[in-house]
């Protein structure tokens, strides 16, 4: 029988001491990334497995934290979750904790699964995907005190880029304001949340157009990030693409995207509008997400009397519709690199999935062990070039 694998064989393994490994098992925040992974590299080879039922007598955690499985769609972007809860899986064993899977179809059925598995699972906390304005799941589990991190920012608080689009959509081009919505604009990634909503509040109108579009933006600038999360930097990997595209010699670039409101989706439309320069609706078509939408989107764009040379899409399911009816000449790019486009050959933006898995487990750790409160984590993602441009 082989000799049975203990912490103390683990920390002679990663020559580090005991403590650490239970550091790193039950408060990882507290150790160092190097030793953290020096260590969890030595559990997984050595197949250490910690005892649970002793740790939920000792610390009275269960270790045990659920997600939920994503409905499927056209089965090309669904994959993209997929091997985040595979990230997710491996980065949460060797910090002892293990997933509990759940379906839900929406935000209202999810809320409902959450009262259930509280109910009968001793659940530590939550690791929530696809945030969106208004998503109601946040304030259900932060008014009940559950424990939870987000792979995806919350959308009430505005990017720098996307604020001043909508700064320069609500205010006017001149007249009273106009000199101090310019000033504003400019520096909106520089103004903290307070002291840009008190300066918007100033500049805009009591009454009148754009008042409405104005209050709902000093509010979304001033809205607290109020709880951990992760996410990827979408604007900076559609700038990549178009800039990429514009070193190329493209000068009409068109975007497929989705409606606006998604949040990720209205990210990516302001990083392609950033890299060219501003936002060209007639360069830009808005549509669900799917091959079949964006061949639709793309045969439109590339029906105009001057059409754009090249198209940034949103998601590989739109670049796969758009590359599959684009004429020689016509580059495409994606987002998210997955299987399709690597058979297609679309170059396209890919997202650190197993990092962004990895750091979701290091700040839900964070706050279940009462440290300090962990600061958002934005990640970049990354060009990966390939035959389609």
């Amino acid at each position: 029988m082989a000799d049975k694998v203990t912490i103390a064989t683990v920390a002679a393994h990663a020559n580090v001491s005991r403590q650490t490994v239970s550091n790193v098992l039950n408060t990882p925040h507290l150790v160092r990334e190097e030793t953290r992974e020096r260590v969890r590299e030595a559990i997984a080879a050595l197949g250490y497995r910690a005892n649970q039922a002793a740790r939920l007598m000792r610390t009275g955690r269960s270790h045990l934290l659920a997600v939920r499985i994503e409905p499927t769609h056209d089965g090309i972007n669904g994959s993209v979750l997929d091997r985040f809860l595979h990230g997710l899986t491996e980065a949460a064993a060797p910090a002892g904790y293990r997933i509990l899977l759940y379906a839900a179809a929406d935000d209202q059925a999810e809320i409902a699964t959450y009262d259930e598995l509280l109910a009968t699972y001793e659940l530590d906390g939550f690791v929530l995907t696809s945030t969106h304005h208004g998503d109601v799941r946040t304030s259900w589990l932060a008014e009940r005190a559950v424990p939870f991190v987000t792979f995806g920012r919350p959308w009430g608080r505005l990017s720098p880029e996307r604020g001043a689009e909508r700064l320069a959509r609500s205010l006017p081009a001149s007249g009273a304001g106009a000199s101090e919505a310019s000033q504003l604009a400019e520096p909106w990634g520089r103004l903290s949340p307070e002291r840009g909503a008190e300066r918007l509040a100033r500049s805009l109108p009591a009454s009148g157009a754009g008042a409405s579009e104005a209050s709902q933006l000093a509010e979304s600038w001033g809205a607290p990030d109020s709880h951990p999360w992760v996410d990827v930097d979408n604007a900076t990997g559609t700038a990549a693409a178009t800039k990429h595209l514009l070193g190329a010699g493209h000068r009409r670039i068109g975007f497929i995207g989705w409606p606006e409101g998604s949040g990720v989706g209205d990210e990516r439309r302001a990083g392609w509008a950033g890299a060219i320069g501003g936002d060209l609706p007639e360069l830009a078509r808005a549509t669900v997400d799917g091959v079949a939408e964006g061949e639709a989107a793309a045969r439109d764009l590339l029906s105009m009397p001057d059409p754009p040379t090249a198209l940034v899409c949103a998601s590989d399911s739109l670049a796969a519709g758009a590359y599959g009816i684009a004429s020689p000449g016509v580059a495409v790019t994606g987002f998210d690199d997955t299987a399709v486009a690597r058979v297609l050959g679309l170059t396209t933006v890919a997202q650190p999935l197993a990092e962004a898995a990895a750091r979701c487990v290091d700040l839900l750790a964070g706050v279940l062990d009462g440290g300090t409160a962990p600061r958002p984590v934005l990640l970049p993602p990354s060009l990966v070039i390939r035959q389609s441009a």
